[in-house]
Parts: C-alpha cells; structure tokens; sequence
C-alpha cells in the first residue's frame, strides 16, 4: 500500500473503519515517507515514532472494539508552538531547545482525545514571528513546490508536511497570516477561525489579542475534520468564546454559492507589489465563482493604508510582554558563566532569541515605553477599531470579502528581504487579526514558474462553516487542491 498518503482525510477514516488498513501501517508510512524525504524538506522538528506507533495502536484497539471516534488512527502533525506534555516544544527558538512541556495544549489534548496519533512537531519561523520559516533556531524549512523558495511563514513547517504528504494535515497557528500565507504558497487549504474559536490555552503566546490556531490541509472538507476536533470553548482560556461549535463537515454544502454576494475591496487589487499573475488567478478563481452563481460587488475598504502600521505597532508591543518571561532564570536556556544577575539576563536573550525576535522585543518596547505609549500603542489600538468598523461596514452589503492571500508567490530562500518588504508581504493578512475576523486560503492556480497562487475569503464573525462550504463547492467545480508536488508524489 504505497500510496496511502493520497487519500482524503474522509478516505482515510473509512479505510480505518473497514479494516482496510491499520492505523498502525498508516502512521508506519507517513514515518517511512518522513524518514526518506524529510532531510529534504526539514519540516519536522522533532518526529514521534514510537509515541505515534503506541497512539496508532491504541486507536486500532478502538476501531477494531467499534468505540472509535471518526477521526481515529488519522495521523497529524502539530505546530511546535502547542505545549506536547514529555515533547520538546520549542516555538523554533533556541531559548526553548530544552523545554519538554509538562502539559497538553488543549489543541493537541482534543486531538488526543479524538483519536488523532501524532507524527511530531514541525518548523516554524521564531516564536511564530516571520513570513517565510527561515528564522527558525532549526535551519529553512523549504517548500515542496521548489525546494529553493520558503514555504511561508510562520507556520512553514505545518504547510511544507502537507504538501509533501509527510501528514496528511496539520495544525497552524495565525497571528497575522501565518496560516494563510504559507498555505497559499504551498497550494494548500488554510482557515483562520474568528479569535476565540480555538483555544489558546498552551499556545506558546506572540501577540496574545491577535493569536489564532487553526487546520491545515489540502482541502477545506479536511480542515472542516479538523476544525471538528479543535474548536470550542475552553475554561483554560479567558479569551475562548462559550458558543456553540457547528459541524463543520455537515455544513459543506449548507451555503449556496448561488446569490452569494463577494465583496471585492478596489484597494486591494491597486496595492503596490501586487505581482499580474497572482492577480490574475485571483480574478481567474472569482470568475469561477460567479459562474458558480455568485454576485461580485466593488467595495471600498478605507484604512488599508493603515494595516501594516497599527499591526506593527500591536504585535510588537505585546510580543514585548509576552517574551519577557524568558529571562534566563525559570526555564528555557541559560547563558554560561553569567557575572551578575544583570549579565544573565542580557546573555541569555541576545544568545538565544534570533534577530527577528530581537527586533520586535525593541519596537514593542519602545511603543510601550512612557512618552511613547500614548503616541504609539493607544493611538495604534484607536485606529484598530476603525479597521474593525471599516469590515463591519463592508459586511452589510456583502457576505464575504475576496482578496489575495499574499501579493506574491513564494520568495527564493536567501533573497534577504528587508524588514520592511517583509511587512509589507502580509498586506492582505493582517486586518483579519486586528478584527478579530474568519479568513481562509485557497489554491487557485500557479504562476508561470509553477509555485501556487492563493484566494482569500474573509468572513463575518462565527462564519468559519460559511467559509469552508464556498471552498467545498469550488473545490468540486477545480482541481487546484488536488495537484501535488513532484516530492509528494515519491514513494517512501
């Protein structure tokens, strides 16, 4: 059974069901695929075979008693931002290369608890701050498509193991497009659910207000399997909303395309660096989509010009926060030899957090620092609102909103984009974090040197089932979520 790693998560659960195959030959073939190609990729941080083989069993011993779950023996791989009780976690960093969490984020604990066998922990750019994966303590993640390019950022290593099927999905986390950029330069389907959807509780925390984790997959009828499993409320999290969760896959068709109103912001499609083939799909993909029966409706999204600021003033600011727990003192790495208390906190941060980190520690903390604060992180959180109602406004004439995931596809590994390029790449991502709004990604074609293009679908609040049932239907109407990569295509 070579090719186990083509099926859909739905092929997958039923092969499990009628003894097809054992949970235990499906983990045991990601793990061989893993073994053979991963050196290429470096996806994984940390890979689980014997933890995985004993999930796997133990799933089997359900399936062959008939009290398994529906997604029991499907293997998955997790972010190495969610806490994995007597797992590294290590957020990509240096500073957490020896931490072995003592707990289960409530993400990876629902998948436990579902069923799902855990094949390890895979890349991702510092502490989940980056837009291409490079950043990672652990060396570039590359991407399937063309091993020379990123796979985007930070959640690179959850998008290169599905589209090299080294897991047939993966868990993501999302503070300003980490889900839907690396998804849209992979090919892949990636949500963003509303904040509050999914629990953050063992999440290791970037910008607390803006934080989401979400699934990972090839299509948006696999991340509605997962988006089962995760979400729902969590008294572990004071920011989890207690709301009653839908049946994701249930709802796949529940939303006609037909009548559907598809808000498309002009400012979007004018923004400098916008590449003419990414645009081009998009509109490509949007056509589609009116042929389906939907309508498309020209609106105005006023404070595009102020995403990139107010978000680079917010994240920074609580990542500034957030980060000071590393301190050299409780737990994560310690500098050697320190003189005084002073040297071991200032050795152990400038040793272990990487220049990204390190940069964003230093805006945040200039934004919060007196005389600045009033001028900078009130004024950026006042301006945050207005993004909000900007959306609001916007959603009681149309029912999503389309956009580009990225103005481009995959940047080249090494290109050495300043600071600034890089920002301005995630144009299209941030508002939906500053909101606080769903958004998914979609494959929807290539560019002429064959790296995927990505759509975007934003959301009204609560929306997710919404969102997930437009990509189900154009998906049945494409074959984009069904091409793979010449690596994932290999056998192990």
């Amino acid at each position: 059974m070579t090719d186990l790693h083509r099926l859909s998560i739905r092929e997958m659960a039923e092969g499990l069901k009628s003894a097809q195959f054992s949970s235990r030959e499906l983990t045991q073939h990601y793990l061989d695929r893993i073994a053979k190609l991963d050196d290429r990729v470096n996806s994984y941080v940390t890979v689980t075979p014997e933890y995985a083989l004993a999930q796997a069993d133990a799933a089997d011993n359900l399936l062959k008693n008939g009290t398994a779950g529906t997604l029991a023996g499907v293997p998955l791989a997790h972010k190495d931002i969610f806490c994995t009780q007597g797992i590294k976690t290590s957020a990509g960093s240096k500073m957490l290369d020896n931490f072995i969490s003592p707990y289960d984020a409530t993400v990876v604990a629902k998948a436990k608890a579902a069923g799902l066998v855990t094949l390890g922990k895979v890349n991702m750019d510092e502490f989940a701050m980056g837009s291409t994966s490079e950043s990672s303590f652990y060396g570039a993640t590359k991407n399937p498509w063309n091993l020379e390019h990123v796979p985007g950022g930070s959640s690179g290593g959850s998008a290169a193991v599905v589209a090299a099927d080294l897991a047939p999905f993966a868990t993501g986390t999302d503070t300003g497009g980490s889900i839907r950029q690396p998804a849209s330069f992979c090919g892949l389907t990636g949500l963003k659910p509303t904040y509050g959807r999914v629990s953050r509780f063992g999440m290791i925390a970037f910008a607390s207000s803006l934080d989401q984790g979400g699934p990972m997959a090839r299509s948006a009828e696999d991340c509605a399997f997962l988006m089962n499993t995760i979400a729902g409320h969590d008294t572990k999290d004071s920011t989890s909303i207690n709301k009653e969760v839908d049946n994701y896959v249930a709802n796949l068709n529940a939303t006609a395309v037909k009548g559907l109103r598809i808000g498309i912001p002009k400012q979007y499609f004018n923004v400098q660096g916008l590449d003419a083939e990414v645009k081009a799909r998009v509109e490509e993909s949007l056509k589609t989509l009116e042929n389906m029966g939907a309508i498309l409706v020209e609106i105005d999204l006023n404070m595009t010009e102020a995403y990139v600021p107010t978000y680079y003033l917010i994240a920074p600011a609580e990542a500034s926060s957030n980060l000071s727990r590393y301190d050299g003192v409780r737990y994560g790495y310690r500098c050697e030899n320190p003189k005084d208390i002073l040297d071991l906190h200032k050795r152990s941060r400038s040793e272990a957090f990487g220049a990204e980190v390190q940069r964003r520690i230093l805006i945040g903390t200039y934004a919060l620092s007196a005389g600045y604060y009033d001028a900078y992180y009130v004024k950026a959180q006042k301006v945050r609102r207005l993004i909000q109602q900007d959306f609001l406004t916007a959603f009681e004439n149309v029912d999503v909103i389309a956009a580009p995931s990225a103005p481009t596809t995959a940047y080249k590994i090494g290109a050495n984009l300043s600071p600034t390029e890089m920002y301005l790449g995630d144009i299209y991502t941030l508002a939906v974090n500053l909101a606080g709004l769903p958004a998914i990604n979609a494959p929807v074609g290539f560019d002429k040197d064959s790296l995927p293009v990505g759509l975007q679908l934003i959301g009204n609040y609560w929306s997710e089932s919404q969102l997930l049932s437009i990509v189900h239907q154009y998906q049945q109407n494409t074959d984009w979520h069904t091409k793979r990569a010449a690596i994932a295509e290999e056998n192990a």
